[in-house]
């Protein structure tokens, strides 16, 4: 379909980001968004494989370049989030998958690019931008999602390895993956780990989520890991989950950007040749008011993550960093929902038919006020990032 509404947005992005970021990320995505779109097509209800050839695609056009820095085959000498947000919010336009293929990459394999041991580097990065290894980030458990502080993996030391046992849950990619930036207990705290998906003793149990996102359950029985495997150090796992996370929580923001945006050209287009009461639904005056909030939503949420991206691109301290993350992540998921549903209310009975365009959205943007981080969560984070007195 045709986007007539990215001009005035790629003007939005001109205010914040310079031509050559926009034509490496924004320009980059927009120009393999048919092919994305055909890609998936192609295989129907099988998301897995369909996921596996998004890669390949992204990989072979060189879309993946933005998620590594330049030592390992990026594009820019350190990650973007300025350039990852943007590839994200268009490919959220043509679909979630297509936006989750890439996505992540990313947030797999950036620990490996942050923290990762020289051999960890070497194995995994060049394969995941070449699009011939697909990455996974594997932190939550059954009964440590938002209090990540309980994880109940653990990993012992046996000898120069590490002996991994315990139970992932709602892992994007699972069984999917080839690499999993993975994270366990150790003596002396949380530790990262890469873990290769053929590990003897790693097991995957799908999960099945709304709008067929591909999810499981990794079990780790046994699993026998060498300590060129841990990410940094061992004990400060942590610290390496939460400085991923801060960067890829306004890029959550920026897809749910696309997800809107296809809702409302959707509507957009419903609207203009739908009729009713012997006019198009765009004449009645209830109905523009609904498509103008629509805007307003979408158009004030783009402003908060392209500031994120950029301010954490430009080396904010961690307390900056995590207060605009988690407003960009919080009022761009929000926005989202509401103009998805606006987008439904507007097809009538046509919206909730499972095959609408619509009806899909609406079922993908729920799970994005969940994921890395509840929308309830993120209210305490902005509120504690808050001055504690007033400045003149």
């Amino acid at each position: 379909m045709t986007l007539p509404i990215f001009s005035a947005t790629r003007r939005d992005q001109a205010v914040f980001f310079d031509d050559a970021l926009i034509a490496a990320s924004w320009d980059a995505a927009d120009a393999l968004a048919k092919d994305a779109a055909d890609v998936e097509r192609s295989f129907g209800q099988d998301h897995g494989a369909a996921l596996r050839a998004l890669v390949g695609l992204y990989g072979e056009r060189g879309l993946l370049s933005l998620v590594t820095s330049a030592e390992h085959g990026g594009a820019f000498e350190t990650l973007r989030v300025s350039a990852v947000s943007l590839a994200r919010e268009r490919l959220g336009v043509v679909s979630p998958l297509a936006d989750l293929a890439f996505a992540m990459q990313g947030l797999g394999s950036f620990p490996i690019t942050y923290r990762g041991s020289d051999a960890s580097r070497a194995r995994w990065l060049r394969p995941v931008v070449a699009g011939d290894a697909v990455a996974a980030f594997a932190l939550t458990e059954p009964n440590a999602g938002t209090d990540v502080a309980a994880l109940q993996t653990r990993a012992r030391r046996d000898g120069s390895d590490y002996i991994l046992d315990g139970h992932k849950a709602f892992i994007s990619n699972a069984g999917i993956a080839d690499v999993y930036s993975l994270f366990a207990r150790t003596e002396r705290g949380v530790t990262g780990f890469v873990v290769p998906a053929d590990a003897a003793g790693l097991s995957v149990r799908p999960q099945r989520v709304l709008g067929g996102h591909p999810i499981g359950e990794v079990v780790l029985s046994s699993v026998r890991v060498p300590k060129e495997s841990i990410l940094g150090e061992e004990g400060k796992g942590m610290g390496v989950a939460l400085a991923t996370l801060s960067r890829f929580r306004p890029t959550v923001g920026a897809a749910a950007l696309g997800f809107a945006t296809r809702a409302l050209l959707e509507a957009l287009a419903h609207a203009d040749t739908r009729e009713q009461f012997g006019a198009p639904l765009r004449a009645i005056p209830a109905v523009q008011r609904r498509l103008a909030e629509m805007s307003c939503e979408l158009d004030a949420a783009r402003l908060l993550v392209y500031r994120a991206a950029r301010v954490i691109d430009e080396g904010a301290s961690r307390p900056e960093a995590t207060r605009v993350s988690s407003m960009a992540k919080l009022t761009a998921t929000e926005s989202a929902q509401r103009v998805i549903d606006s987008a439904v209310q507007l097809f009538g009975g046509r919206g909730v038919l499972e095959d609408s365009v619509v009806a899909r959205l609406y079922q993908e943007v729920r799970g994005l006020r969940i994921y890395e981080g509840t929308s309830d969560v993120h209210y305490g984070l902005i509120a504690r990032g808050l001055p504690s007195e007033a400045r003149s």
